[in-house]
């Protein structure tokens, strides 16, 4: 069965840090996208499977197939980071029976209507809306960049809203 070692939202997947820092930090061996429009995406589909090391294997979902697959016991065997894009594919996915207790926050980017409260994290009032609607549902959510950062609590973001 899949050992979720870390649950990460970070708007750009696999990139540098999590490849360099992440995996190695929170000892993945896979490494589980999950992205609805990643995964109907072909082209861009293979280039992010192809981002990792050699020795990471990836698989890529939409939000729908990753529940299913985690409810199945189908994710496989071994330490998996999984990733999403956003907040809403982490609470869709909590909603369609993912059972995760805590979600780490690592990268949202910017654009309109969005306020940077920690580092190169940014958000809206609807990621307000979905950080409160997961912690009613009992899943813990920090922010923290790279593992060399003291992870940040939700309260204490949300008050640089």
């Amino acid at each position: 069965m899949a050992n979720i070692v870390l649950c990460r939202i970070d708007s750009r997947l696999i990139h540098g840090q999590v490849v360099t820092k992440w995996v190695g930090q929170s000892q993945a061996n896979r490494i589980a996208v999950v992205s609805d429009d990643l995964d109907a995406d072909p082209f861009m589909k293979n280039i992010f499977m192809m981002a990792a090391p050699p020795n990471i294997k990836v698989d890529c979902y939409g939000v729908a197939g990753f529940c299913a697959a985690w409810r199945d016991n189908r994710l496989g065997d071994g330490n998996v980071l999984v990733l999403f894009p956003n907040l809403a594919s982490v609470r869709q996915a909590v909603i369609d029976g993912f059972d995760v207790a805590q979600i780490q926050v690592g990268g949202l980017g910017g654009g309109p209507g969005r306020k940077v409260v920690f580092q190169n994290i940014t958000l809206d009032d609807a990621d307000e809306a979905v950080l409160r609607d997961l912690q009613a549902r009992q899943v813990a959510v920090c922010f923290q960049t790279i593992p060399e950062d003291k992870p940040q609590k939700l309260e204490d973001i949300l008050k640089r809203l």
